[in-house]
């Protein structure tokens, strides 16, 4: 018999230190009683967070208005541990707060969740698990303007390349897959170069909570570009937010591609078995 992952009610989560999860801007009443509340999460490496990771949480919102019956209550940046140790990964502490600064400074609804930065590496579906936890559990939900109780659906926001890696046979187990798919479900993003039709018939069995959506404009701006442009000494302004700009060059970031460094505390946990064995940057 597949077995599959604990729900989140009988997981046990750890907490980095002085954590809190961020709530400030999740809206508690729906607008609308007949749409079903989901959460959008963008798990990646945001190194550093671009407009295209920004821009994909609005195509969302256009794609759920059009064609769902969902209503979206919250969207959340959650950036990768430093022990997934990708090469160009800046240390958490810079990731989050460039994060931080995009989302305040330029959206009124998203928010930074730094759970999944600021401890050791954690696998997709426990991430989401985290934020089903958080937002059903420990905050009860949200409500209708009458005082109904209603559960949040927590869903996946990625770009088409995520959606490749999962239709390739040995990246992510079986487990994580029905466990990210079939109880969450995704919101995928379409990306130059991704062939989202021939990945999606391979993930057949989900089908139904796998949510595509077409870039009416174009726009292939990726994190990697961009640190490429900054080694190479050239201009990224209006490419990324304004204030991570700022704050890439008052900090004198991205100057090279060498070893991230990262929190001794953390070295002991290099060889984590439970490591995918890929986690596709998101944009």
């Amino acid at each position: 018999m597949e077995t599959t992952s604990p729900a989140p009610a009988t997981r046990t989560f750890s907490n980095p230190p002085n954590y809190t999860f961020p709530h400030h801007r999740l809206n508690r009443v729906l607008r609308n009683p007949e749409k079903q509340p989901i959460v959008l999460v963008a798990c990646g490496s945001f190194s550093p967070v671009t407009y295209l990771h920004l821009r994909m949480f609005e195509m969302a919102v256009d794609y759920v208005r059009q064609n769902t019956d969902f209503e979206i209550v919250g969207g959340y940046l959650s950036p990768v541990s430093d022990m997934y140790k990708k090469p160009g990964l800046l240390v958490a502490e810079h990731r989050v707060t460039m994060c931080n600064l995009a989302a305040e400074q330029t959206s009124h609804w998203l928010m930074v969740d730094p759970w999944e930065a600021f401890q050791s590496y954690q696998r997709t579906a426990v991430v989401l698990d985290h934020f089903d936890y958080e937002i059903n559990t420990v905050l009860g939900g949200v409500q209708t303007e009458d005082g109904e109780h209603r559960n949040v659906r927590v869903m996946l926001l990625a770009g088409s390349d995520l959606i490749s890696t999962m239709s390739e046979p040995g990246v992510w187990s079986e487990e994580d897959l029905d466990h990210i798919l079939g109880r969450y479900g995704c919101f995928i993003i379409e990306r130059a170069g991704s062939d989202m039709d021939q990945a999606t018939d391979n993930l057949a069995r989900w089908r139904h909570n796998i949510y595509l959506i077409s870039q009416l404009i174009q726009n292939d701006v990726s994190s990697t570009k961009v640190r490429l442009f900054l080694r190479r000494g050239l201009s990224v302004r209006y490419l990324l937010p304004t204030p991570v700009v700022d704050y890439i060059e008052l900090h004198g970031l991205y100057q090279d591609e060498g070893p991230n460094p990262t929190n001794a505390n953390y070295s002991k946990q290099l060889h984590n078995k439970d490591l995918e064995k890929v986690k596709v940057e998101s944009a």
